[in-house]
């Protein structure tokens, strides 16, 4: 039986994983390995972080992505702090007409 304190566990081999890639994320593979001048390996596990990173972090998060989406500057009279719902409804909304209107899809006339 090996010790507790034994370090070999933290010196553990790579584990391999296959990944079955379609032919266009497989050429992007490719250029990001000639560009970067690494492995494919490499690539994939810079992947990897770069996506945790991006989902992790604080300054990242979807609910702070609407701080500045909100100006009262063509009606100085509502109170977004208080209406903050009915308002972000209304911009959705209105922004659905003018998409159709500027598409001329389903439903505009």
């Amino acid at each position: 039986m090996k010790p507790s304190n034994d370090r070999s566990t933290e010196r553990r081999v790579a584990e391999p994983v296959q990944v079955y890639l379609r032919p266009a994320e497989r050429d992007r593979l490719e250029r990001l390995t000639a560009k970067l001048d690494t492995t494919k390996s490499d690539v994939l596990r810079r992947g990897l972080e770069a996506l945790e990173s991006q989902l992790t972090d604080p300054e990242r998060h979807p609910v702070l992505e609407i701080i500045g989406m909100v100006s009262t500057a063509h009606d100085p009279g509502i109170d977004v702090a208080r209406a903050h719902d009915d308002y972000l409804a209304a911009t959705e909304a209105a922004s659905w007409s003018r998409r159709r209107r500027v598409r001329g899809g389903r439903g505009s006339e």
